[in-house]
């Protein structure tokens, strides 16, 4: 689990404090950083490398308007250089308020409108299973945004579809306007997805979560967190 004395922690947490301003949702961005973090470092296979090797694993950031920790862990695995961070959301920086794909090595979507993440990562999965690619694809959403129809429909089709190479990491803070405690599980496991909730802080947890790819069933992990009023987005 992250400490306020895990070193890394630190450097990760200066990082994202690099980047300044009114409209950054900045709060709402930790609640994603510890699992975009274990994604990174210990379940992708992914690198600057090999962002370009139609073999890599996808990440794909649904949940766009609080990118901080995503830029800030791609800067960590060598993305991009840590200088892009001071000057994000400039005229002539890279780095928007949302993720651009044309303009950010590593980024996979352009993203920041909820409810498009997940679509994309269906169709993602399943191009890369019609060309014989075994490629995972992990897609984080926030809670409040299950709350867009597109993400029901992907749901189910998902699942009718078995794509097993597909999870779905939801940061659940409570956001949503009827935060039911099990119920945004009981959504996937409905529609006949592997589910598990674990505690979003906790990297070991996540690690095991996030590594699990069922047979036939794609997999939904629900990282709990405890978030502030201002992380709550």
């Amino acid at each position: 689990m992250s400490t306020p004395h895990d070193p890394h922690a630190a450097e990760l947490h200066r990082l994202v404090s690099l980047m300044t301003g009114d409209d950054k949702h900045s709060d709402a961005a930790t609640s994603t950083l510890d699992v975009v973090r274990v994604l990174y470092e210990r379940v992708l296979d992914v690198s600057p490398s090999t962002a370009g090797d139609p073999t890599r694993d996808r990440f794909l950031l649904s949940k766009g308007h609080g990118p901080m920790a995503y830029y800030a862990v791609l800067v960590d695995q060598g993305f991009f250089p840590e200088s892009w961070l001071a000057d994000w959301a400039t005229y002539d920086s890279p780095l928007g308020y949302h993720p651009d794909r044309n303009l950010v090595p590593g980024v996979e979507i352009s993203s920041g409108s909820l409810g498009h993440g997940l679509p994309l990562a269906v169709g993602t999965a399943l191009g890369l299973r019609a060309q014989g690619v075994a490629s995972r694809v992990v897609v984080l959403v926030g809670d409040a945004e299950l709350d867009e129809g597109s993400n029901h429909e992907a749901i189910e089709l998902a699942a009718a579809l078995g794509l097993d190479a597909l999870t779905v990491v939801v940061v659940d803070n409570r956001s949503t306007s009827y935060a039911v405690p099990g119920r945004i599980a009981a959504r996937f496991e409905v529609e006949g997805w592997d589910t598990v909730t674990v505690d979003g802080r906790d990297h070991d947890l996540l690690e095991k979560a996030l590594s699990h790819r069922g047979i036939g069933r794609p997999n939904a992990v629900v990282a709990t967190v405890i978030a502030t009023v201002e992380e709550k987005s």
